[in-house]
């Protein structure tokens, strides 16, 4: 069974640093994109970025140049570095793992940013 267990969230004021952690469990995942998505209230859930096997990131436009995705294979640990947080960037944030064609989610974590 895979689980994903997220640390490292909380609450910061504007333009500090926040970084989360995603620790996958029940196989191994060195050959699966992960990721991560957020999700604020009232809207839906988008994506914040991903990073394949390899170590190649993208991300989404409002957060490119902030943020960080990187990834420990040895440990199949992803993580996300938040810099220069902004208030809109208030959410619970869900870590991902590409599973043949669907995704297995973290329970989410919630990140709060004050101005």
């Amino acid at each position: 069974q895979v689980r994903l267990a997220e640390s490292g969230g909380g609450l910061v004021q504007a333009g500090g640093s926040l970084r989360l952690s995603c620790a996958a469990s029940g196989s191994t995942f060195s050959t699966n994109a992960m990721g991560w998505y957020r999700q604020a209230p009232g809207t839906q859930r988008e994506l914040v970025g991903s990073i394949s096997s390899s170590g190649s990131a993208n991300y989404a436009g409002s957060v490119k140049g902030r943020f960080t995705i990187t990834r420990d294979n040895a440990r199949d640990t992803v993580y996300l570095q938040m810099n220069n947080l902004k208030p809109e960037d208030t959410a619970v944030y869900y870590c991902y793992v590409r599973i043949r064609l669907s995704n297995a989610w973290g329970q989410g974590i919630q990140v709060t940013v004050s101005s």
